[in-house]
């Protein structure tokens, strides 16, 4: 695939219409993703469509242009100023609220920076702290199911959705493109983010995130494997969540009655880099591989998460005594729907998800499955394709 078609694609993306209208009401929108998942690429093609203006502050010449923020900043003030890595410059944020609340007073009020970030928390924090009520947020991940074409879907389960993994002519490419970006966020980006942790080290750690995906997160087993203590281990996982490259689904807490798991699962974000952890590189190792049912219940819920309206809290819910749901997603107006995964092709009701949703009550209940056609289980659930059932939370939005 040509560098021109992977633009082409990316022009599609569906937070593109969220970001200008963000932009329309907020002085500055922050979109955060993982390095290489085409923020830059989707940021230039709005700043097209206007006056604007981009730097890379990973390049000394453009962070020398902001040696006196204000000075440079002002006279763009007619403009979209996009700035690109934008954690690189912490001390940023500070004189942005002056030139944002300066801007308002001379009727420029919204839609003056756009601040693409790879760093989560830490960026949260400081726009957070100098930028607060002058701010908007949105996350840009790897394609999802709504984003491409259906019957791609098994393609983007075992490649992953970073644009030129998903994109590339074969799964050779893909998986060498995988590998690579693996190894250069380890030695390369990570170092950048302040992190000491070994390459290796923090590769092991990851891995072991992946042969243990959607599983409760055991610390003192993984400490025991690396020879560390419960909190390095705890530091390990803050970093690739921090990155945005591992998800943590907390349990459900609130009280029902009965004795809860306390412990979140955790898994790799992006199906297509577990794979590439576990050295499967197409379809059919995939399918021999003992993963297959871990990996593909991620791949579903990181789908349905994605799509979910903003403001849906996502959860697992299990009892002391092995009563689980795979995913709760707490709708925005306190609407529950329960949601299975199952990797069969003929999905049945077991009798801890019927447990578990009595004591939950959910307005809806979902099996999730490989197939496209919906159709009831019993009175109360109903079998559904994964791009079905992400198209119907999307429409909540």
């Amino acid at each position: 695939m040509e560098v021109g078609s992977i633009i082409t694609y990316m022009l599609s993306r569906i937070l593109g219409t969220r970001i200008i209208y963000s932009l329309k009401h907020s002085p500055a929108v922050v979109l955060l993703g993982p390095r290489q998942v085409g923020k830059t690429t989707l940021a230039l093609e709005i700043g097209d469509q206007q006056p604007s203006i981009y730097l890379d502050l990973e390049n000394d010449e453009d962070r020398a242009k902001l040696a006196n923020p204000a000075r440079y900043l002002e006279g763009h003030e007619d403009k979209l100023v996009i700035l690109d890595e934008v954690q690189r410059v912490p001390e940023l944020f500070q004189p942005l609220r002056g030139i944002i609340d300066k801007g308002r007073r001379h009727g420029k009020a919204n839609g003056r920076f756009l601040l693409l970030g790879s760093a989560a928390m830490d960026l949260l924090q400081q726009s957070g702290e100098s930028l607060a009520g002058r701010i908007s947020y949105l996350e840009l991940g790897p394609f999802d199911a709504l984003e491409i074409d259906p019957l791609s879907i098994e393609t983007l389960w075992i490649r992953g959705g970073f644009p030129r993994s998903f994109l590339a002519e074969t799964d050779d490419l893909s998986m060498d493109w995988r590998r690579n970006f693996i190894r250069t966020y380890l030695e390369r980006d990570v170092p950048q983010f302040g992190s000491r942790i070994p390459a290796e080290t923090l590769r092991r750690f990851w891995t072991m995130l992946a042969h243990n995906q959607s599983q409760m997160f055991n610390a003192a087993i993984l400490a025991r494997s690396l020879g560390v203590d419960g909190k390095t281990i705890a530091s390990y996982l803050d970093l690739l969540v921090d990155l945005l490259l591992v998800r943590r689904l907390p349990a459900w807490h609130r009280n029902v009655g009965k004795r809860l798991v306390k412990s979140p699962k955790v898994y790799v974000r992006d199906s297509g880099l577990t794979h590439a952890l576990l050295g499967i590189r197409d379809m059919e190792a995939l399918f021999g591989h003992p993963i297959v049912g871990q990996t593909w219940e991620s791949f579903v819920m990181e789908t349905l998460i994605t799509a979910a309206p903003d403001g849906t809290e996502a959860n697992y819910y299990r009892t002391s005594n092995g009563t689980e749901v795979d995913l709760v997603l707490t709708l925005p107006g306190g609407q529950l729907w329960a949601i299975e995964v199952k990797r069969s092709s003929a999905p049945k009701t077991e009798r801890g998800f019927h447990s578990a949703c009595a004591d939950l009550r959910p307005e809806k209940r979902f099996v999730v499955y490989p197939g496209t056609e919906r159709f009831p289980l019993d009175d109360l659930a109903e079998a559904i394709g994964v791009v079905e059932l992400a198209k119907s939370l999307r429409a909540l939005r």
